[in-house]
């Protein structure tokens, strides 16, 4: 049965958000000020008909919009979704009681996401390869992704065949497609055991397609060529799997923000370094320490310092800075910091670097509630806020990332 609902906002995951007597009602594909009908379950509605559309809303770019659990936001008229995204970045300072001017959303382009992780399973009417439906784990075989680069999105086809020489599965697993230099590195996860003739199976596919590597839980089955993928002006293979920005120009942004803001530190930290996406454009100007937890990720950062031309000094350290956070005293040597975690932020950490004296923070994040907290931690250490820059990485989705900028005056020694 549907009731008939005033949509008054967008909620923090996209969806239309009714007020009612109940409490508030999420409704996904529906925008604020139309007037649907909806099918409610508890909090949630299905949304049935729209009775009364918002100019705001605009045709789907993909044919598996609604469907596919893989954006949120295809409805909503460009200007009106960066401001969305712009608009959780001010409330999330808002909460914490910090007061900042925050830059319009920096824009992400259609067909420019390099990594994209897909849903596989083996069904008998062959592979299903895309997303997840929404809150389930129904996977949504696609067709097309106008958010992937077309480089991955042509390779669809190609990738179902890849899945099922690898799959040795009743479950689904997941096939991790990065777009590199070098060609598709394909990383499987959870994919079941690989007996010898599957491994020789795939290696002979990944040389015919022309890939440039292919892994199964972490393990290189096959590297005909390194893949490379570039941090400005130095190139790194990132390790199977590996954490890496989605869309390089997000991350060129990102860079540019924090490098701009770190140019005259003469030594500078990176904490949550991963494999160097900022560490390596920083030692243009300033010698480096990276601190990241993940001993791959480190060694690829490592192996491109090494290997690239015109960089300071660059120093890695294999540190769980969640556990084991740098303290103010180790902080006091550097004139410069940038940090990048987790989605969980970087609490401990900030604790610290708030009792530091260091002039220059950068801090990146992907989860606008824990950079608000980190924010009010560091300024409540004498830090001040000078910027804030969302940057739409993931297209059409709830996520933003942002770059904060942050200075303190030096105490004289």
């Amino acid at each position: 049965m549907s009731t008939k609902f005033q949509i008054a906002r967008l909620g923090a995951q996209g969806d239309g958000v009714a007020d009612t007597p109940q409490g508030p009602l999420f409704i996904p594909f529906a925008l604020p000020g139309e007037t649907v009908t909806a099918a409610r379950e508890r909090d949630r509605g299905t949304l049935m008909a729209v009775l009364e559309t918002s100019p705001l809303r605009v045709e789907p770019a993909c044919r598996h919009f609604t469907e596919c659990g893989g954006c949120a936001l295809q409805h909503l008229e460009p200007q009106a979704y960066l401001d969305w995204k712009r608009g959780k970045i001010v409330q999330a300072l808002k909460s914490r009681g910090l007061d900042v001017e925050v830059a319009a959303t920096v824009p992400c382009a259609p067909h420019s996401r390099r990594r994209a992780t897909f849903s596989v399973r083996r069904t008998e009417a062959g592979m299903l390869l895309g997303y997840n439906r929404a809150h389930s784990h129904h996977i949504i075989d696609i067709e097309e992704c106008p958010i992937v680069e077309p480089q991955i999105e042509d390779a669809l086809p190609m990738l179902r065949r890849l899945a099922a020489l690898i799959c040795h599965t009743t479950q689904a697993f997941h096939l991790t497609v990065t777009h590199t230099e070098s060609g598709l590195d394909i990383a499987a996860q959870d994919a079941g055991k690989l007996e010898d003739k599957a491994r020789m199976a795939i290696s002979a596919f990944a040389i015919r397609e022309g890939l440039a590597r292919v892994s199964v839980d972490g393990e290189i089955v096959v590297e005909p060529k390194k893949p490379l993928v570039s941090f400005g002006e130095v190139s790194v293979a990132p390790p199977p799997g590996g954490f890496l920005q989605a869309v390089a120009s997000a991350e060129a942004v990102m860079a540019e923000l924090v490098c701009g803001h770190l140019k005259k530190a003469k030594k500078v930290v990176d904490l949550f370094a991963g494999a160097g996406a900022f560490a390596l454009r920083l030692a243009t100007k300033s010698e480096v320490h990276a601190v990241e937890g993940d001993a791959a990720a480190l060694a690829a950062l490592d192996r491109g310092f090494r290997f690239g031309s015109g960089l300071k000094r660059v120093v890695v350290e294999k540190r769980d800075l969640f556990r084991r956070p740098l303290t103010f005293k180790e902080l006091a040597a550097y004139d410069g910091l940038a940090f990048d975690p987790p989605r969980a932020g970087a609490e401990d950490q900030c604790k610290q670097i708030a009792k530091s004296d260091v002039p220059l923070v950068a801090a990146v994040s992907c989860n606008p509630a824990t950079l608000a907290r980190d924010l009010r931690i560091l300024v409540d250490g004498g830090y001040k806020l000078t910027s804030v820059t969302p940057v739409d990485q993931f297209l059409w989705s709830p996520h933003v990332e942002a770059v904060a900028l942050l200075e303190k005056p030096r105490k004289r020694r």
